[in-house]
């Protein structure tokens, strides 16, 4: 318990540090939060598969398949971890959204974003790889809005790494 008391306190004082840059970030957090509500995950396979029909069809069921494990496994540890987002679990602070459900571990919005950087990187190649730098950005949007905690991002990027891994693979 003592290791997890100490994490926990660690993962306090990076949410605070992070909320210091919080309206300097603000406009770019919201737009990049919005980004990973998952419209993305959806249009851009059906638009690959119109504009590539012989190879387009496989990454739409690729997609599919990793969103179909994902989200689940999402709401399965977000219900048995019952981790309080930062606004129910720091006394006096208010996020800048309302988050849609009262736990906060994983954060999907990440899950989500670095699974489909996965998909995509596996299909086109490492060039892609700099689109990482967007699904991190999400994260820390999710910080920076006050919805999530930075072991929340954590954990929700290797999730959707690995599930986007063994999908693609």
């Amino acid at each position: 318990m003592k290791i997890l008391h100490g994490l926990h306190n660690a993962d306090i004082r990076l949410f605070f540090w992070v909320q210091q840059y919080q309206q300097l970030l603000l406009r770019y957090a919201r737009a990049a939060s919005r980004s990973a509500d998952g419209f993305l995950y959806a249009i851009l396979p059906i638009l690959y598969w119109l504009a590539f029909p012989e190879s387009g069809g496989e990454f739409c069921v690729q997609v599919a398949t990793a969103f179909a494990i994902e989200r689940p496994l999402y709401f399965i540890l977000k219900k048995s971890c019952k981790r309080r987002r930062p606004p129910a679990a720091i006394p006096g602070f208010t996020s800048i959204i309302t988050a849609s459900d009262e736990f906060s571990f994983p954060s999907g919005h990440t899950c989500g974003a670095f699974l489909f950087v996965t998909l995509l990187c596996a299909l086109w190649g490492l060039w892609l790889a700099p689109l990482y730098l967007w699904a991190a950005f999400v994260g820390l949007s999710r910080v920076i809005l006050g919805v999530h905690f930075p072991t929340d991002i954590f954990m929700g990027a290797i999730l959707g790494i690995g599930i986007g891994l063994t999908v693609a693979l």
